[in-house]
């Protein structure tokens, strides 16, 4: 009996302990049910009070402007930031190269081996890791990007994919430094519009595709160089074959956007201590240049005009040699990373300052060679006292006149040496651009006329006895020589702009169009027209023979459907169509859309140039 009275007992209290423990859980329940409730509660009220503020932000901005203003001044101010951080991020890797290489100094196997090792690691890295995420990455960017706008679908070029692996792998390009001697202008162009592309298909508000590629091709040089104006004309000259009036003030708002916004990271980053030039030079406003000078401007023009026929055929003939030798093809099929370690490491063997470095101030940055070329302190009066320079001056006269040569000496061989480094660096599988040594290899040309110059002019000009400047001729060249070779006004407009300089706007601009008179001659490819070429990509040259010879073609199967009335042979109805018929002809598309007219002995001149094709497609 005690035992059940001792079962009953336990059984009552464990009935006790599970209801307490019942009630307890019941009441946490409900405790934590009513704590997300009010959490849920709370979270949709501050989404619904966050919505309602987005609303009236939106109504405020669309009071004062459309929302497509907005998204090209986003467009802008995006680009600016990768532009700065990608630059801030090169600087940091390029310092702590020079910091190895100093530190190493008097052992010159270790020397060497950090000299070409490390350029030669990056660019592996940079063509393994862009080839692997996105084999579309490779190369400038600009004529794949131009082939978009004339209304090519190319979707794996505007892949967010591409965009990360162009970005990453420009920055181990640029890394290297001036042993592969490669810029970034051109991945940059390409890296804004693949940005303007994804703000497109990202909201409604923004603009059209075409629209928003336009404007990004001028941000992107804006964004490069706090250059808007010849950011917005080389959108004009190079991205597209005709220009549409609309675009013309969203490209100078979002480049003017991209341009204020790299200055003012500069400026908060106490890179700069207010808001100015990118390369801030001092040239003398009071008396720049002679009369006399300009003749010499001329002649710098011709000359560099000159030197870029010779290094766009070695270029078109380096990149068909390429893709034609078979052990080469097979490499870059095979073993991109390979090929590029194997040139980058021929290249900064070249380079390094114990071999031939020193005959080319292969020490000095892209930057450091621009700053150096650019100073308007001639070199002939910095030879009669060096040891009163200040620094950095001193070390750019130490790298442009190293012990047993002169100057002279140095920027010959780097003028002759830089045109088969640059084209043997222009074949590597990786992202880079070749604008800005273009552009410091023509300042090198024009500092080496200036000084030239200074050296046979020693006492002056004229009764006034004014002293040339080789950095105004420096100036000049990097104009002439870069818009030559892309077939461009707009670096000339770039230089001044880059570098603050408006006392040689009509000296840069003379030599920049003598240049182009002489590069444009027998319709000459451009640089990116011959890239164009090589990777059978459409161009302005291109479009131009093909539409018009289609258009015409179709003009005269219609115009034979009424001659044919008239009883007339096919020889006689286009002898009729040509001499006597109309003075010019319309360019028509498919559309009723006058692109514009042909005159009619432009129109018979060229049909007996082609006169073969033209036989072919009546006949067919």
């Amino acid at each position: 009996m005690n035992v059940h009275g001792n079962h009953g007992k336990n059984r009552g209290h464990e009935s006790e302990v599970r209801w307490i423990i019942s009630s307890v859980i019941d009441d946490l329940t409900l405790s934590s049910l009513n704590a997300v409730n009010s959490y849920l509660s709370s979270v949709i009220y501050v989404l619904f009070i966050w919505a309602e503020c987005v609303l009236y932000v939106k109504k405020v901005l669309v009071f004062f402007a459309s929302m497509e203003w907005y998204c090209y001044a986003l467009l802008g101010i995006i680009t600016a930031l990768m532009s700065f951080f990608m630059d801030m991020t090169v600087a940091k890797l390029l310092n702590a190269h020079q910091w190895l290489y100093r530190c190493l100094k008097g052992h010159h196997l270790l020397q060497f081996l950090c000299w070409t090792l490390y350029p030669a690691c990056l660019c592996a890295l940079s063509t393994s890791f862009a080839h692997s995420i996105c084999p579309f990455s490779a190369g400038s960017g600009v004529p794949e990007a131009r082939a978009i706008l004339l209304g090519m679908d190319m979707p794996d070029y505007l892949s967010l994919s591409n965009l990360f692996a162009k970005l990453f792998g420009l920055i181990c390009t640029l890394a290297s430094g001036s042993t592969v001697f490669l810029g970034k202008v051109g991945p940059f162009v390409h890296l804004s519009v693949m940005v303007g592309a994804f703000m497109s298909r990202l909201h409604v508000s923004c603009p059209a595709k075409g629209e928003m590629l336009v404007v990004a091709s001028a941000v992107g040089v804006a964004s490069c160089f706090g250059a808007p104006v010849s950011g917005v004309l080389f959108s004009i000259e190079v991205m597209g074959t005709h220009y549409s009036v609309r675009n013309y003030c969203p490209c100078f708002f979002a480049a003017a956007c991209g341009a204020i916004t790299f200055r003012l990271l500069s400026v908060c980053s106490t890179d700069q201590e207010t808001i100015q030039a990118l390369f801030k030079t001092s040239f003398s406003s009071d008396l720049p240049y002679q009369p006399f000078e300009i003749f010499i401007f001329v002649l710098l023009g011709l000359f560099c005009s000159i030197l870029s026929c010779i290094y766009l055929f070695c270029h078109r003939w380096a990149l068909r040699f390429v893709k034609t030798n078979k052990p080469i093809s097979r490499l870059l099929a095979t073993e991109k990373s390979l090929y590029s370690a194997i040139v980058a490491f021929l290249l900064a063997c070249f380079t390094f300052y114990h071999s031939a470095g020193h005959f080319i101030a292969s020490e000095l940055t892209m930057k450091q060679l621009l700053t150096s070329l650019l100073d308007d302190t001639s070199w002939y009066s910095v030879s009669q006292n060096a040891s009163a320079l200040p620094e950095p001056q001193k070390t750019f006269w130490q790298a442009w006149n190293p012990p047993g040569k002169s100057y002279f000496q140095t920027l010959g061989f780097f003028i002759t040496a830089k045109v088969g480094l640059l084209v043997v660096a222009c074949t590597l599988p990786l992202p880079a651009g070749y604008f800005m040594p273009v552009f410091v290899y023509g300042a090198a040309v024009g500092r080496l006329v200036g000084e030239g110059s200074a050296y046979f002019l020693s006492d002056g000009i004229s009764s006034a006895k004014s002293l040339i400047n080789p950095g105004g001729y420096a100036l000049a060249g990097a104009a002439a020589f870069s818009g030559a070779v892309t077939h461009t006004l707009s670096p000339a407009l770039l230089a001044l702009e880059m570098t603050g300089q408006c006392s040689h706007a009509v000296p840069a601009l003379v030599a920049t169009l003598v240049s182009n008179a002489v590069a444009r001659a027998k319709h000459r490819p451009s640089f990116y027209d011959g890239i164009s070429l090589i990777k059978k990509l459409p161009h302005l040259p291109s479009l131009i023979r093909a539409y018009c010879t289609l258009k015409i073609m179709f003009q005269y199967s219609t115009m034979m459907v009424l001659l044919n009335e008239m009883s007339l042979s096919q020889s006689d109805s286009l002898r009729l169509w040509l001499y006597h018929v109309f003075y010019f002809f319309p360019c028509l598309p498919d559309s009723p859309t006058l692109l514009g007219t042909i005159n009619k002995s432009q129109l018979r001149e060229h049909l007996h140039q082609h006169r073969n094709e033209v036989i072919e497609v009546i006949m067919c």
